[in-house]
């Protein structure tokens, strides 16, 4: 029985098989390597994944999805919302406890792909982001415009929250470019592929208030930073220097990273 697309659920199926095979090049899976896909639908993807891998976990929230998916004995099938399911908790599992009562060996990091839901992509990547001690690296198909804001450049239209809550951290790269027919049913919007490579030696800092600071920044995007970010830092008794006669996309990621330094330091002293 054919498996309609459900549109609470964000559904369009990759169908171009040239398309699923330069993703399948991009990711270069290789046999043993844990890996979870985020979504697999038809399996268009899963399929030549495990081909490779020898073994695969999927995490699928559609029911009648998962039914079939656990018909495949070399994928280990969570049937879920990726937003509940804890990434550090599935790589430990790939360990033998043997293993992590002696410490003889560290789990080995998680790669993670998938077609994400267009509808909630972005809560994706922030869930992910809060795990990305224990990934190796990510590679996701999603809507086109959501990947240009991903790697934006500051200074230019697209460079926004998004951009520097994830660029502190990973270094990304648009891979391909998928077009709207490459699916069933058809998408309303152009899609790509990014690669997204976690930070060897990321910045220290305090990503609660990171977090909070970027968004108070881009808060009011058009107008100066002394009307948002220039304000809270105020409130904080922040006695630095802080260029605030600039605009939040004229920042650059660094900047905004030793500015939060700069306030936990005062803050410790």
């Amino acid at each position: 029985m054919k498996h309609l697309a459900r549109k609470r659920f964000g559904q369009h199926f990759l169908s171009d098989a040239g398309i699923i095979d330069a993703i399948v090049r991009a990711i270069d899976p290789q046999p043993g390597q844990p890996m979870v896909e985020i979504g697999p639908g038809l399996a268009a993807l899963t399929q030549p994944l495990v081909e490779r891998l020898g073994r695969l976990t999927v995490i699928e929230l559609d029911r009648d999805l998962a039914k079939r998916l656990r018909e495949h004995p070399q994928l280990d099938v969570i049937e879920d919302d990726v937003l509940n399911v804890d990434f550090a908790l599935i790589n430990t599992a790939r360990t033998a406890p043997e293993k992590i009562v002696t410490g003889a060996t560290a789990a080995p990091k998680l790669r993670v792909v998938g077609n994400l839901p267009y509808n909630i992509s972005t809560p994706i990547l922030f869930h992910l982001l809060d795990r990305v001690d224990c990934i190796q690296d990510q590679h996701f198909m999603l809507q086109k415009e959501v990947i240009d804001r991903m790697v934006a450049a500051p200074d230019t239209s697209d460079f926004s929250r998004l951009s520097v809550m994830l660029q502190w951290r990973y270094a990304m790269e648009d891979v391909l470019f998928v077009p709207p027919e490459s699916f069933d049913p058809p998408p309303r919007v152009n899609s790509a592929v990014v690669r997204m490579l976690p930070l060897e030696a990321p910045p220290v800092l305090n990503v609660g208030l990171f977090s909070e600071m970027v968004q108070v920044a881009f808060s009011q995007r058009r107008k100066l930073l002394r009307h948002t970010l220039g304000a809270w830092l105020d409130a904080r008794g922040f006695a630095g220097h802080f260029d605030v006669q600039r605009r939040a996309q004229e920042v650059p990621v660094q900047e905004y990273v030793n500015l939060v330094q700069a306030l936990e330091a005062a803050k410790a002293a």
